[in-house]
């Protein structure tokens, strides 16, 4: 809804992203997926506790990661 009323080359980060799966939404009322947030047309997205509070980290990026590719 925002890239329809933003100038052309406005960057939009998205904070509240949440691999599938994950209903821990913690203190974000409003969550999505990556591959979600890059449907949307976020430029950035914002992920923390996924990947901070992972037994491990670097499988939880990895998986966000093949997430947004496959968006």
């Amino acid at each position: 809804m925002l890239r329809q009323q933003l100038p052309a080359g406005m960057q939009l980060v998205t904070p509240g992203i949440r691999p599938a799966g994950d209903a821990g939404g913690d203190d974000q009322k409003r969550i999505m997926t990556p591959a979600d947030a890059a449907r949307a047309g976020s430029s950035y997205i914002v992920v923390g506790r996924p990947i901070l509070k992972a037994k491990d980290p670097v499988a939880a990026t990895r998986a966000i990661l093949t997430d947004l590719k496959n968006a």
